[in-house]
């Protein structure tokens, strides 16, 4: 599987899975302190063949995420559920750690923020659904983000993770249904 479009990572470790998983060039921030220098060669990145943000499922993946999408608009994300980018040993996450499969996946349905997207999941609706402010909400936004391929978020993000990626009410239904039986087979 060949990719168009160049992933950013953060580090040479990232890297070569990805290259074992696909065939594609890559672009590593080395951290989360990312410089001038490295967003520049993403901007340009970007306008020539585009880019997916592929980043760890942690805080300092998340923080990466967000300052190259606040300067780098339009930018592509894939996500890796924390459970799948765990090493055997179980010591440390990231992309490093998840198989060709997951990463192939996590490629396959990236997909563009819109900072601009309309609401049509309201904060009422995250709390109505047990998604935030309750006992289990963290396990629900986890199976959540994972189902609607959008990523964890805390109970503060959820709702704008939604809109940026304009998720509708019927897929967020279809994804709740899903959790909600999961549950009640549990």
């Amino acid at each position: 599987m060949k990719l168009k479009e160049i992933i950013v990572v953060e580090g040479k470790d990232d890297t070569t899975a990805i290259r074992r998983a696909v065939d594609a060039d890559t672009i590593e921030t080395n951290g989360s302190a990312i410089n001038a220098e490295t967003i520049e060669k993403i901007r340009n990145a970007h306008e020539k063949r585009g880019v997916i943000i592929f980043t760890d499922p942690d805080f300092p993946g998340e923080k990466i995420r967000k300052t190259i999408s606040e300067q780098v608009v339009g930018c592509k994300h894939a996500f890796i559920p924390k459970e799948l980018a765990k090493p055997k040993s179980g010591r440390g996450l990231g992309v490093e750690h998840a198989s060709p499969e997951v990463i192939r996946e996590a490629l396959k349905d990236a997909q563009v923020m819109d900072a601009e997207a309309v609401e049509e999941i309201t904060q009422e609706d995250l709390l109505v659904a047990g998604l935030i402010g309750g006992p289990g909400s963290k396990e629900r936004r986890e199976k959540l983000g994972r189902l609607l391929k959008i990523g964890y978020t805390n109970g503060k993000q959820l709702h704008k993770r939604l809109m940026m990626f304009q998720v509708k009410r019927q897929d967020f239904a279809a994804a709740l249904a899903e959790i909600l039986k999961e549950e009640q087979n549990a």
